[in-house]
C-alpha cells in the first residue's frame, strides 16, 4: 500500500539566521529513509500525468518505485536515459509548475515531492556509483554546439551518446553557463555543475572554452572547418536596465554582473582577485528568479538591508514560491506596487538611494497581468548605497549579426521551431534562451534535446 500521507516528506535546510550568512547550500537533502518514505507517496499511475509536464520526459513514476525500493543507483540510471543534468534539476527546475502539479496527489493534498526525489537520486549516484560514462564508437560526423549552458549540454549529451564527434565553444573560461555564472552556490554548488561537465567529457564531449562565435570565428567558417550541423544555444546574457535618470552612477549594476563576480569569480571569497563592492543598503528591481538571488546574495555578502522593488503586487511575483519563501526567511523585505523613479547619488557620483512611486492594479495588459498604474503624490526614497536591476535579459547581438542568413525577432532572439530547433539557415539549429528569451534551465534542456534529435535527423538525410 502506498504511504497516504498528504504532506511532502519535509526537507531538512540551514537555519535563515545562519544561512543568510554564508554560501553554503540552503537545503541539505533528503536521507534515504526519507527518501524511501517520499517514494512510497506515488501512487503510479498508469497514464504517468506527471510526465506530461517534463520538458525532457523523465519516466517519474519508474524512477521513484525504484526509490521505494531503495534501489537509488537503478533510479539514478533510469533518470539518466532521458536527462543529462539530473542533480540540476533537481535543484533548480520548478517542478511546482511542471512535473509536480500534474500530480494526482497533489488534488488532496501535497504532490509528491519529485524534484527532492531527483536530486537524492542524483546525489546518491555521484557519492556511490564507481561507474563512468563510456565514449560510444564514432559514427564519422561532425557537430558544433555554441554554448556551454543547460541547451547546449543536453544537446551535446545527446549528440555524444549517438555517435557524434561533438565540440563544445564557450565564450567564458568556465563551461557551465546560466549554472554557472547566474544561480548563486547555496542553490546549485558549482562542483556538481563540474561532475556533470566532467561526465560529458566522459562520452568524448570535447570544450573549447574562452571561445567568442561571432569574433573568434563565425557560424560559417565553424562550417568551413567540417562541422555537418551547428547548434546555437548561447543563452540570453545582455542584461536590460531600469531606464530611469541616473541609473549610471557608481553602485549600479546589473544582476548580470552582480551574480557573475560573485558566483563564477567568487567575489564572496577573501582576497578575491575580481572583488565587488560590499554594499549594505541595496535594492533590487525585479521579481523574478534572477532578483531572488541577487538579494539573497546581497544578504550573503553583508547587507544590512535588502529589498526587493516590484511594481506590481505579491501575486504576480514570478519567481519561485520556494525562492520567495527562502528570501523572506533570510531577512529580503518585499516592496510591493512600488516602481523606480530615479537612482540618486552624491556629489562623488556614488548611490545614496532610489526615488520610488507607489502603483495600484489596473486592467489586465498584453502579458494578462494586471497593469501597474502610478499613485499621484506617492513618491518617497529608499536610502540606498547600490541598486541591481533584475528585470530581463536578451541575446548577445553578436551571432545574428555575424550570421548572414539567420532569422531573428523583434527583441533579437533566433527564430526557430519549437519542435525540432530548425533555424531560416541550414545546417543551423537553435534553442533555450536564445531563441525564447530568459527562461527555465529544464525548458533550455528540452530545447536542447529535441534538437539533438534534429540535427541527428539532418544528418542522417543528408548523407543518404
Amino acid at each position: 500500500m502506498p504511504n497516504m500521507n498528504p504532506n511532502k516528506c519535509p526537507m531538512p535546510e540551514q537555519a535563515p539566521d545562519v544561512r543568510n550568512k554564508n554560501f553554503e547550500e540552503v537545503t541539505l537533502g533528503y536521507t534515504a529513509e526519507m527518501a524511501i518514505e517520499e517514494a512510497q507517496r506515488c501512487l503510479n499511475c498508469k497514464n504517468k500525468p506527471c510526465m506530461t509536464g517534463c520538458p525532457v520526459q523523465v519516466k517519474i513514476p519508474e524512477f521513484i518505485s525504484l526509490v521505494a525500493e531503495g534501489k537509488f543507483l537503478e533510479a539514478a540510471a533510469k533518470i539518466k536515459e532521458t536527462s543529462a543534468l539530473p542533480a540540476v534539476c533537481g535543484r533548480v527546475c520548478p517542478q511546482e509548475s511542471q512535473c509536480e502539479c500534474h500530480c494526482v496527489r497533489g488534488i488532496k493534498g501535497e504532490p509528491v515531492a519529485i524534484g527532492r526525489l531527483e536530486r537524492f537520486v542524483a546525489d546518491y549516484a555521484r557519492e556511490n556509483s564507481t561507474e563512468k560514462a563510456v565514449k560510444p564508437e564514432s559514427n564519422g560526423h561532425k557537430v558544433a554546439i555554441v554554448g556551454a549552458g543547460p541547451a547546449g549540454l543536453t544537446c551535446a549529451g545527446d549528440l555524444a551518446r549517438m555517435g557524434y564527434e561533438v565540440t563544445v565553444f564557450e565564450a567564458l573560461h568556465t563551461a557551465g553557463g546560466v549554472l554557472m555564472y547566474g544561480i548563486p552556490e547555496f542553490r546549485l554548488p558549482k562542483a556538481i555543475v563540474q561532475k556533470e561537465i566532467d561526465t560529458l567529457k566522459d562520452l568524448g564531449v570535447a570544450f573549447v572554452l574562452n571561445f567568442v562565435v561571432g569574433r573568434s570565428e563565425t557560424i560559417d567558417e565553424l562550417f568551413g572547418d567540417g562541422f555537418e550541423a551547428i547548434f546555437v544555444g548561447s543563452g540570453a546574457g545582455l542584461p536590460t536596465f531600469i531606464g530611469v535618470p541616473g541609473e549610471n552612477a557608481n553602485g549600479v549594476y546589473s544582476a548580470n554582473e552582480y551574480l557573475t563576480r560573485i558566483n563564477l569569480m567568487k567575489a564572496y571569497k577573501e582576497n578575491a582577485d575580481t572583488p565587488i563592492y560590499h554594499a549594505k543598503k541595496v535594492a533590487v528591481v525585479g521579481g523574478g528568479n534572477v532578483a531572488m538571488d541577487a538579494a539573497r546574495c546581497a544578504k550573503r555578502m553583508g547587507a544590512d538591508e535588502v529589498y526587493i522593488v516590484y511594481r506590481r503586487s505579491e501575486k504576480e511575483l514570478p519567481a519561485r514560491l520556494e525562492e520567495i519563501h527562502h528570501a523572506k526567511e533570510e531577512g529580503v523585505v518585499f516592496k510591493f506596487l512600488t516602481a523606480p523613479l530615479e537612482v540618486l547619488s552624491d556629489e562623488n557620483f556614488n548611490v545614496t538611494g532610489l526615488k520610488c512611486q507607489q502603483m495600484e492594479l489596473g486592467e489586465p495588459d498584453a502579458s494578462g497581468r494586471r497593469r501597474p498604474i502610478p499613485v499621484e503624490g506617492s513618491e518617497f526614497v529608499l536610502d540606498l548605497d547600490c541598486v541591481i536591476a533584475a528585470i530581463g535579459t536578451s541575446p548577445n547581438p553578436l551571432i545574428r549579426h555575424t550570421t548572414p542568413g539567420l532569422e531573428t525577432n523583434r527583441k533579437g532572439c533566433i527564430v526557430a521551431d519549437d519542435e525540432h530547433g530548425i533555424t531560416s539557415k541550414d545546417g543551423v539549429f537553435a534553442g533555450g534562451d536564445a531563441v525564447t528569451g530568459a527562461a527555465t534551465v529544464i525548458l533550455a534542456m528540452g530545447a536542447g534535446k529535441r534538437a539533438a534529435a534534429a540535427m541527428d535527423e539532418y544528418i542522417k538525410n543528408k548523407n543518404k
